[in-house]
């Protein structure tokens, strides 16, 4: 049993509110949609017979191994080929446009999204705001994926690339599959969603085909697409904006862009560079979710020991390690944001030597964004913890393991009220 009662001493900034608000996107507009025909091949020559011309897709292998049944054990888990997240190339039905080479990387602090086009003056005055080094105007909507909502971008694969993860960023392949139609999917979607690498799927009316796992880690964004196949599912063009302002208090910029933009504009925090304030040094006891809370957290998640994990469920039948999260907190009255990586903003971080029945435990298990917040668990004590591990599982219970551990998090309700 460990002990949970030492004191917070570690300084957590009040801009963690902010850390991984969730835009609303709006949803794609479905008398825009097309649908995809294919074409059947003609006869050159009464002399020469019709060729069938095969896509090979090379899948990579995703599976795991349960990890071991001990308190706190390192998890042995099969070595992955860092590669293997991009399918081959399929058929050109089109020429594609040629993907510009990465020159460098840029850190993205905040994404911007509108539910109309935003006009050129208001991005050009998102430009001149002071720290901001770079904006890229890219394309975010709702698009239904094979029945699952799925937040999707539209980007200029070009001048896009940049902006995400090092692995991510530099692979040409990715980049030339999303610039021939295919979209990128995050890793999550693709392993537990069910989407698989090189499959065809039914995106927003059309077909679409998987060609990259990808995370890109902006909030909930869970799928990338070229903005030419965005104007195909019908995702407003040129309603989002990424910026990267590296050397600003990306609290501040958020508040002045909220400010320019046009009325209903959200803006999310990523990467968020912090101004670090002198304060309080501990966190009161009162900051924190009352012993009634945790067991009615607990109890409420015990209840649903047994229930499937479905990618992008929320309760109260099926769940996926998130949705379980927020689904027993809130029946004891804690609004929790929806996504692993915005859960992890809900409160100071705890060493795990202090954890207490009712932290979060988190990892990083994505191994194409290494450094993304992916996964997420409730505390139940004795080494245990309640989760909604993957597909193909169930609510359970399970050992506590460190591969990968991210970190534990004790949830404060009036922080986690903050992260929308």
């Amino acid at each position: 049993m460990l002990d949970g009662r030492a004191r917070l001493t570690k300084v957590v900034s009040e801009v963690r509110q902010d850390l991984a608000f969730r835009p609303r996107m709006p949803r794609q507009d479905p008398h825009r949609r097309i649908r995809n025909l294919r074409r059947t091949v003609p006869l050159i020559a009464a002399l020469l017979a019709s060729v069938l011309i095969l896509d090979v897709v090379v899948l990579a292998e995703l599976t795991g191994r349960e990890p071991d049944k001990a308190a706190f054990r390192e998890q042995a888990q099969p070595v992955r080929d860092p590669g293997g997240f991009v399918a081959a190339s399929g058929p050109a039905v089109a020429p594609t446009p040629a993907v510009a080479p990465l020159k460098k990387l840029i850190q993205a602090q905040l994404l911007v999204v509108a539910d109309h086009p935003l006009p050129p003056e208001d991005v050009a005055e998102a430009r001149d705001q002071k720290g901001v080094t770079g904006v890229e105007v890219v394309d975010a909507a709702e698009v239904r994926m094979d029945g699952k909502r799925v937040q999707t971008l539209g980007v200029e694969p070009s001048t896009f690339r940049p902006y995400a993860p090092k692995s991510t960023a530099r692979s040409d392949a990715l980049w030339a599959n999303i610039a021939a139609g295919d979209m990128a999917v995050s890793f999550d979607l693709g392993k537990d969603g069910g989407l698989t690498l090189g499959s065809m799927v039914d995106g927003g009316g059309r077909q679409l085909r998987v060609g990259a796992y990808a995370t890109v880690g902006m909030g909930s964004i869970s799928a990338v697409v070229s903005r030419q196949t965005a104007r195909s599912l019908g995702i407003p063009a040129g309603n989002a904006l990424v910026v990267s302002a590296p050397k600003a208090d990306s609290r501040a910029l958020r508040a002045k862009l909220l400010k320019l933009l046009p009325k209903g504009s959200q803006v999310a925090t990523i990467n968020p560079v912090v101004v670090e304030r002198r304060g309080r040094t501990a966190w009161p006891t009162t900051s924190f979710m009352s012993t009634d809370q945790i067991q009615v957290a607990l109890q409420a998640a015990q209840g649903k020991l047994g229930r499937p994990y479905v990618w992008g469920a929320e309760g109260p039948d099926s769940f996926d390690c998130s949705g379980l999260v927020q689904w027993a907190f809130a029946q004891a009255g804690v609004r929790m944001p929806r996504v692993a990586d915005q859960q992890w903003a809900t409160g100071p971080q705890v060493p795990l030597s202090q954890v207490r029945p009712g932290d979060l435990l988190f990892w990083r298990n994505d191994p194409t964004n290494p450094g993304y917040i992916s996964h997420v668990a409730i505390y139940w004590g004795d080494g245990k913890m309640l989760v909604a591990p993957h597909t193909g599982d169930v609510v359970k219970f399970q050992a506590v393991y460190t591969k990968n551990l991210a970190g534990v998090v004790r949830v404060s309700p009036a922080v986690a009220r903050g992260v929308r």
